[in-house]
């Protein structure tokens, strides 16, 4: 029996060598140089295709190599079989950073310092209180729930919002296409940690631009994704910030990645721009977390995080 590494665009050596550490007993092999395709049972994978992942008809389950599932849908068929995605505590707070990061730099009016700053212009800004200042965040699992815990900590006022219905403490909790309105009004901060899905694929653009809460303690609106890049839509980005619409943004996925040269976000000085690295996927600590989840399948019992395959997440 063995367990395949198959990471279209990756190095897949990081991943073997992980694993051999995690699980010394199992044959780990990367595609796609595999020895016997009956003899997999278990596929660590990111990007794969369906048709590839169909030439082993002895898989068990497969384990999706990063936070998100979109990786491995619009279009491929999978085969039949459970799909886990793999929740790091390290990942999730990789991600937290960046989002309370991101969230203080607009609050504390970075970059307007750092213009003033290339100008040598010594101007102090009217700085509001964290608890006058809604950050709305878009999407409320484990990404949004540990974002939300820091951010109360620092005072921020809190909004959520989510496809169904969900409970937070010390968040102001909305849902559905009827929430969606009156969640975006009270909004300052808007921050989208959702997945990538037929419903959420062009969900944030001018519509949902326009209805945030523009005259707020900012002197407006600030937009930052982590989720996935085609969750906005980018033409919409760059003119709302062009516009005054939003006054600034953080953008750590885009819907071509990398960001191509010619792109004008690159040009706005009213954005801050990462290069999809919120949050990486370690091979060591996710490769201990899938030995774990392996042993337990073979003795019998149920994968943890399993992916519901009609939602897509």
């Amino acid at each position: 029996m063995s367990i395949l590494v198959l990471v279209d665009g990756w190095n897949p050596a990081p991943w073997v060598h992980a694993l051999k550490a995690a699980m010394p007993d199992e044959r780990i092999e990367a595609y796609p140089d595999i020895k016997d395709p009956e003899a997999v049972e278990y596929a660590l994978v990111w990007a794969a295709q369906g048709e590839t992942l169909a030439t082993f008809p002895n898989l068990k389950a497969l384990f999706s190599l990063g936070a998100g599932v979109d990786h491995l849908f619009g279009g491929n068929t999978l085969p039949p079989v459970p799909l886990a995605r793999v929740v790091d505590p390290d990942l999730t707070a990789w991600m937290t950073e960046w989002v309370v990061a991101q969230v203080l730099l607009h609050h504390r009016q970075q970059l307007q310092y750092s213009q003033q700053q290339r100008r040598r212009n010594w101007q102090v800004l009217a700085q509001p209180l964290a608890r006058e200042v809604q950050i709305g965040l878009m999407g409320l699992g484990e990404l949004g729930r540990d974002s939300a815990g820091l951010l109360h900590k620092l005072g921020f006022g809190l909004r959520g919002w989510s496809r169904t219905p969900k409970e937070l403490d010390n968040v102001t909790c909305f849902h559905g296409a009827d929430g969606l309105d009156e969640f975006l009004s009270g909004t300052d901060i808007l921050v989208c940690l959702l997945p990538l899905t037929p419903e959420t694929k062009g969900l944030i653009g001018a519509s949902v631009f326009e209805k945030l809460h523009r005259s707020g303690p900012l002197g407006g609106s600030v937009f930052i994704n982590a989720g996935r890049g085609r969750i906005h839509v980018e033409t919409d980005v760059v003119a709302a910030l062009q516009s005054g619409v939003l006054k600034a943004a953080s953008l750590d996925v885009f819907e071509v990645e990398p960001l191509p040269k010619e792109s004008p976000l690159w040009d706005l000085d009213n954005i801050i721009i990462t290069p999809h690295v919120a949050a990486v996927s370690d091979p060591k600590t996710l490769s201990q977390l899938i030995a774990r989840q392996v042993g337990a399948h073979r003795d019998g019992r149920s994968l943890e995080h399993l992916v519901d395959m009609t939602r897509g997440y």
